[in-house]
């Protein structure tokens, strides 16, 4: 019987987001859940619908795109819509199956990112990721124990980066080493120094922009040091 077929079996009870399945949070595989894990199936199904749900409109296109991202097989798709009909009259917050994910799987990180993927998948199945659908993923995200750093590079893998990104204003990778983001920094602050650019002939008046951007650098700069814990280490 297929983890859909078992949802349906179980009815209602299976949405509780305060139920516990009782099973130990270990396992052999770091990117996957234990097998025939159904709490878990029930909590991702809830999370998927409730995400789809979050802008007033349950569309096929996301049902469709649910059953590819999470693998349910072509015979189990009148499964799959109604059990996403079930957890939208029943679920009683997101925020509960995120946590209990969270707390199952938490030394399972790749397992989550997985999870948030596939609902970042499902947000964007309309061509478009709205406001409430954001922080929706966002609200998951912290419940699943990860940082902004990790939920904006997360983001940033499905929506490109965020003009306000660190990462984005330095030019570097989310996960690049930190002496090549030092030398980022100083490459782009001896090119956008105020005082260089005004000596290579720019207009004075552009000197305003100049130091904005040398503080947006600047303080990129140091908020990646500080995510990174080095925001005592000297240059």
């Amino acid at each position: 019987m297929s983890l859909w077929a078992r949802l349906l079996e179980g009815g209602r009870r299976l949405f509780d987001p305060d139920a516990t399945s009782g099973e130990d949070a270990s396992g052999e595989f770091a990117c996957a859940p234990d097998p025939n894990d159904v709490g878990f199936t029930a909590a991702v199904v809830g999370l998927g619908a409730k995400l789809a749900a979050a802008d007033g409109n349950v569309s096929d296109k996301e049902i469709m795109v649910f059953s590819r991202v999470f693998r349910a097989a072509p015979e189990d798709a009148d499964s799959v819509r109604r059990v996403f009909n079930i957890a939208r009259q029943t679920v009683r917050g997101y925020q509960g199956y995120a946590r209990k994910i969270g707390r199952k799987y938490h030394d399972r990180p790749c397992l989550l990112e997985g999870v948030l993927d596939g609902l970042f998948q499902i947000a964007g199945a309309d061509g478009v990721v709205t406001t409430e659908e954001m922080e929706y993923l966002e609200t998951v995200s912290q419940a699943f124990g990860f940082d902004e750093a990790t939920f904006r590079r997360i983001r940033a893998s499905h929506l490109g980066p965020d003009k306000e990104d660190p990462y984005f204003i330095l030019g570097v990778q989310h996960d690049a080493a930190f002496d090549d983001i030092r030398a980022a920094y100083r490459r782009l602050m001896a090119d956008n120094h105020p005082d260089r650019v005004v000596q290579m002939g720019a207009p004075r008046e552009f000197e305003d922009a100049a130091h904005a951007k040398a503080a947006a650098i600047t303080a990129a700069y140091a908020q990646i040091r500080t995510e990174r814990g080095l925001i005592v280490r000297p240059d």
